[in-house]
């Protein structure tokens, strides 16, 4: 299954670009903030038999605006960081109390997590229909509707595997060509996903039976009997027999297991020679089910 392009990268700060703010509006923290400081009248000395609770000043607004917070601190007048409540009493009902919750809330938390472990930890098993997963699929394909119209065979194909605890993969690519033609004239791939750890179900159905909503110029057709549900894409650019391409693929997914079996064919390969002329749209089509068929009921054990 293809994935969708990755979305634009934020682009880089220049430079020269003024830093982002800070949570607090000068460099250090604990300067006060920008602008004329403030005047306080010498503290008074004190009065023989008089208690002095005030013999230092204590900043409470901006001159003139009583009750403000000081400038420079973002949390209050108190200084640059937020206070913090006091605990409670101990050996008080209120302390005792928040224990309890506390305590309360870390035996929810074990036995919730005990739950999820014993309960619903568990995934499903993956259901892959006794699909297998080759490392050459080049040996499992099948593709001999194509070879009447295609009678050379190709005497390297290309084909690669991947097995993971999460994914088995194995992908072939076979270049078909007419009679006489020293290169290929049209390409066949076929590749089956054995999806061990998710199901695939709901993201196959969302990319191929929509596959028209983000490529507006290609057809989308429901397949029956083929696997749990498949869809037939194509494209038909040709114009006469000079110029275009042909172009379908049939996806298949039968429980978590993905296949597709792809043709692709451009004109500009093709000599002038009539008979070297590519096959109907609908002639492709009907090689792409007959030979999917084959090749799943191969890749069963």
């Amino acid at each position: 299954m293809s994935t969708p392009p990755k979305p634009p990268q934020e682009p880089e700060q220049p430079s020269g670009a003024p830093a982002p703010p800070s949570a607090y509006p000068y460099p250090n923290p604990q300067s006060p903030g920008p602008g004329p400081a403030a005047s306080y009248p010498p503290p008074a000395a004190p009065v023989p038999g008089q208690q002095n609770f005030y013999a230092t000043p204590t900043l409470v607004g901006q001159p003139g605006q009583p009750g403000q917070p000081a400038a420079g601190y973002p949390y209050g007048g108190q200084g640059p960081y937020p206070q913090v409540p006091p605990p409670p009493p101990s050996g008080g009902g209120a302390g005792r109390a928040v224990l309890w919750v506390a305590v309360g809330a870390v035996v929810a938390s074990a036995a919730w997590a005990a739950g999820v472990f014993l309960i619903g930890g568990k995934g499903a098993e993956a259901d892959l229909r006794g699909y297998t997963a080759p490392a050459n699929l080049c040996s499992s394909t099948d593709y001999s509707s194509f070879e009447t119209e295609y009678p050379d065979n190709d005497g390297s194909p290309t084909h690669n595997a991947l097995k993971d605890p999460a994914l088995d993969e194995s992908y072939c690519s076979v270049n078909l060509k007419k009679t006489g033609s020293s290169y290929a004239d049209a390409y066949l791939s076929t590749q089956v996903d054995l999806h061990r750890k998710s199901d695939p179900g709901p993201e196959f159905t969302a990319m191929w039976k929509n596959y028209g909503e983000r490529y507006p110029d290609y057809d989308v057709e429901t397949v029956e009997d083929i696997g749990e549900e498949a869809y037939l894409v194509s494209e038909d650019t040709t114009s006469g027999s000079t110029s275009g391409s042909l172009y379908a693929t049939l996806a298949v997914r039968d429980g978590w297991t993905t296949y597709t079996m792809s043709y692709s064919a451009y004109l500009s390969s093709y000599d002038d020679d009539d008979d070297k002329d590519p096959p109907s749209l609908d002639d492709v089509k009907d090689w792409l089910k007959t030979d999917s068929k084959a090749t799943l009921d191969q890749l069963k054990d």
